[in-house]
């Protein structure tokens, strides 16, 4: 058992050693991975800040443009109005009223009569001569603003039609270029966040980025979708034209989301790179231990069987000489025990022949040689199936494990009480129960007690078991095992095989 024993703490130091540098490994990585995920926290946090202020940023600006807009407009109104008063005759002083025509330098109009005469132009680019063009700054004013009428003929109306000056439709350009720069980088964002932006009803998506865009093909995917990154982050809020609201959803991003998992992951990789490894290794060496069972076999087999050719020769050479019959019978059977023993270790060292056999008559014919070599203080009982218990085996194998699991019980009574074997069938299988009423083996034994080296004896080899486990489920593909067992009760040993 000591041997045995070396072997299970050795197993247990080179398990919990394992376990040290995996937990080792999976700490470091995983305190890697956290700084690295701490980053990616960081990069979408400044983000979400950036994007916050990018949308504050361009409500201002808009709000900003809208009254540079109302602005332009007043001008307007107060130009026309202008024009209004100073063709009326009774005004005494022109002076403020001549200041607020001349000056409006930037916004360009047009005064035209109720036929669309062109009577008056202001600040229009390019060839304010050529009608072609005026009659297309006009028609661009139509669609811009409603005109405004003015009295500068005496008598009859006249319509002022305007837009927006250059400056402020360059700065409109801007603010559009911004928009759109707000939006572009929102949705594509360096830090590969994935991102919805939705209108104030958050049922149509204006524009995504690093999504699947089968997520949200559909109204329930793109719902969940919605619930999903609104429970990692709070949507944000932004105002991107006058009472138009949008909303930004966004979540963790794809490396941050892989990261959470890459501990996992790992730990995953490197348990089963280690159960590959030890299926191999183990693999490898039960091939090992089958040829060193087989050459071991055979070699025996062959030490053998030349002094038992000898023997035999021998006992011809005693009985010609005259020596006394029953002695020649005692060495008869000797030298037949040792026949059964070498044609035993012939069969292990190679793929032995099953034959079909009742199990009641084998069975009671090995009880019928075991029971003069055990002490008279055991009781040997057989108790057979009703009908015959037939079963594909192969004798002196199976006559070698009946030998070793009846001795090993006969060892764990010490030589006093019961040993009973019982033999069961059903449809397909034919069971041999191996009971004894010894000291009985603990729980935690119960499969141990098949591997070589384990034995309570102290001048044990620990083979016994081992090998009848070999024979039962390599030779005869059947199963060996430990039924019941209670310590200070005795043991029940199943033997298994196919009918």
């Amino acid at each position: 058992m000591s041997l045995y024993s070396r072997k299970q703490k050795w197993k247990i130091f080179l398990m919990i050693l394992a376990l040290v540098i995996i937990g080792l490994s999976l700490w470091y990585s995983n305190f890697i991975v956290d700084r690295v995920r701490d980053e990616e926290r960081q990069k979408v946090e400044l983000w979400s800040q950036a994007i916050e202020k990018r949308a504050t940023l361009v409500a201002y600006t808009k709000k900003l443009f809208a009254e540079l807009a109302d602005n332009e407009q007043k001008k307007v109104s107060l130009w026309s109005e202008a024009m209004r008063v100073i063709t009326n005759e009774e005004l005494d002083d022109y002076t403020f009223i001549t200041r607020v025509i001349q000056d409006n330098t930037t916004i360009p109009m047009i005064v035209v009569d109720e036929q669309e005469n062109i009577i008056f132009k202001r600040n229009i680019e390019g060839n304010d001569s050529d009608q072609r063009l005026l009659r297309q700054e006009l028609e661009a004013m139509k669609s811009s603003y409603p005109p405004l009428e003015v009295n500068i003929v005496e008598g009859e109306v006249q319509y002022l039609y305007y837009k927006d000056s250059r400056l402020f439709s360059e700065l409109r350009t801007v603010l559009n270029d911004l928009i759109t720069s707000f939006i572009s980088e929102t949705v594509i964002n360096s830090a590969s966040v994935p991102v919805l932006l939705t209108n104030a009803e958050r049922d149509t998506v204006l524009r995504a980025g690093n999504v699947d865009s089968a997520r949200i093909s559909t109204t329930e995917g793109l719902e969940r979708v919605i619930q999903e990154m609104s429970a990692v982050n709070d949507p944000l809020r932004i105002e991107l034209g006058e009472g138009e609201v949008n909303y930004i959803f966004y979540e963790d991003s794809v490396i941050l989301k892989q990261l959470r998992y890459f501990p996992f992951v790992q730990f995953l990789v490197i348990g089963l790179f280690l159960l590959i490894a030890y299926i191999l290794f183990s693999t490898f060496r039960k091939a090992e231990q089958n040829q060193v069972w087989v050459g071991m076999a055979k070699e025996t087999a062959h030490q053998l069987g030349t002094p038992l050719s000898s023997l035999m020769a021998w006992m011809d050479l005693l009985r010609a000489k005259g020596v006394d019959e029953e002695t020649i019978h005692e060495m008869n059977k000797d030298v037949s025990r040792l026949e059964t023993i070498t044609d035993r270790f012939s069969k292990i060292g190679s793929r032995p022949e099953l034959d079909e056999m009742d199990l009641n008559e084998v069975l009671d014919d090995m009880l019928d040689y075991l029971r003069p070599r055990f002490s008279s203080k055991v009781e040997v009982i057989l108790q057979p199936s009703e009908d015959q218990a037939l079963a594909h085996i192969n004798r002196p194998l199976f006559g070698w494990v009946i030998e070793n699991l009846c001795k090993n019980a006969v060892d764990a009574m010490d030589g006093e009480g019961e040993l009973i074997l019982t033999v069961t069938t059903e449809m397909q299988h034919v069971y041999v129960d191996v009971t004894d009423t010894g000291k009985g083996i603990p729980a935690k034994f119960h499969k141990t007690i098949f591997q070589p080296g384990y034995t309570t004896k102290k001048r044990g080899w620990g083979l016994g078991l081992s090998l009848t486990k070999r024979i039962i489920e390599n030779y005869h593909r059947g199963k060996v095992f430990v039924k019941r067992s209670e310590v200070d009760q005795g043991t029940t040993f199943r033997i298994v095989l196919d009918r």
